[in-house]
């Protein structure tokens, strides 16, 4: 079985190619800890692990991810080798993404709604009192419970 699971941080913005078909692939690196006891104290040593990304995974992963952002991948381990004239046989160990889920984002880095406190207080204010504002408004007929599905 061939099943990798890694939870951790982008050490590189996603790079985003197209491949001669037309679809696209995307590679960055991810870094990882992993906790050893050094005599009393536990120490945190870093890995760090090469990821491709296939198809719109790939577009998605170069839009929204960025150095530093955290992102959970699930895929398979994969050895590439080629043949260079002035180093010989290479090789490159790499995850392919089947998988990836985007992190939480830090405070202050943009793309999703705004948590400041400002903003709420320049919305427009409604003619309500402030008592039932957060109040759900429920239908004046009754519910009868015969007609709920489940």
């Amino acid at each position: 079985m061939n099943k990798v699971i890694l939870y951790g941080n982008l050490t590189r913005d996603p790079e985003l190619k197209s491949l001669p078909g037309g679809g696209q692939v995307a590679t960055f690196g991810v870094a990882t800890n992993r906790r050893v006891k050094k005599g009393e104290t536990w120490e945190d040593v870093p890995e760090f692990h090469n990821v491709v990304v296939f198809g719109r995974q790939a577009e998605t992963s170069a839009q929204y991810l960025k150095k530093g952002s955290s992102a959970l991948i699930e895929g398979r381990m994969q050895t590439r080798s080629w043949e260079t004239p002035e180093k010989g046989k290479q090789y490159r160990t790499e995850v392919v993404a089947e998988r990836v889920q985007f992190g939480s984002r830090a405070s202050g880095s943009g793309g999703g709604p705004s948590t400041n406190s400002n903003a709420a207080s320049s919305a427009p204010q409604s003619s309500k009192s402030d008592v039932g504002d957060d109040a759900i408004d429920y239908p004046a007929e009754d519910i009868n419970p015969d007609d709920i599905p489940f």
